[in-house]
């Protein structure tokens, strides 16, 4: 059995263009998948976040639209209920990656809040990455990748091939006009090689150590290749 980090945002807003805070948290199916996934495979998941806050559920990922109706926004609900270390988490700064076999970040947009200029965080997936364990990424949760930095003012991140939510499904969404900056076009900049799917699809890149998926459909997938290397 091996015990994995889930580093989640502690924000519960994502700060608008126009000075508004849109509601915002996980993305529940980006955190349940990747839960099932790990704990059927009898793995240990351990949750941490910047100061040890308790972090919110995105409400909007509860609704049944987004569920496949009622019956899967039950579903979801029994799983958070089960994943108790969602209610316990331990502090972003006291973590050592060396106890941990894999991290992963799940998405919402609450990480381009907080995790996306956060040194302690940076520090941690540069580490992760570089000791070559697995490294989940998905959907919004690249926005963390933001805050990575080597001593000569790169990114360890350049170029890899990875891949995040896009303009086109921030588009969709109705937030890409709202927004202060987007996350795909942030990437790109940062030097990494941005491999942009189908808006909604499931798109999971895997380059070395780093697994990448573009939306919240990506979370499954990319959780189950992370535990064809865990197995």
């Amino acid at each position: 059995m091996a015990k994995i980090l889930f580093v989640l945002s502690g924000s519960d807003y994502w700060t608008l263009a126009d000075g508004t805070r849109h509601p915002t948290g996980f993305w529940a199916e980006e955190v349940v998948a990747p839960f099932e996934a790990f704990t059927v495979a009898g793995h240990e998941i351990v949750v941490a976040t910047p100061g040890g806050v308790t972090p919110t559920v995105d409400r909007a990922s509860l609704a049944p639209e987004v569920n496949g109706g009622p019956d899967g926004v039950a579903a979801v609900a029994s799983a958070l209920e089960r994943f108790s270390a969602l209610r316990s988490p331990i502090d972003l700064a006291d973590v050592d990656p060396a106890e941990y076999a894999a991290v992963f970040y799940p998405g919402g947009h609450a990480p381009m809040e907080d995790l996306a200029v956060n040194a302690t965080s940076g520090a941690l997936l540069t580490a992760v990455l570089d000791s070559g364990k697995p490294l989940g990424v998905v959907c919004h949760g690249p926005a963390a990748l933001l805050a990575t930095e080597r001593a000569d003012g790169t990114s360890p991140f350049a170029g890899y091939r990875l891949t995040a939510f896009t303009n086109a499904e921030e588009t969709q969404a109705g937030l890409a006009d709202k927004a202060v900056w987007l996350l795909q076009d942030r990437l790109v900049a940062l030097g990494v090689d941005f491999r942009e799917g189908a808006p909604w699809v499931p798109n999971v890149v895997v380059d070395r150590n780093l697994y990448t998926g573009q939306n919240p459909a990506s979370a499954a997938p990319l959780a189950a290749e992370m535990v064809k290397i865990l197995n």
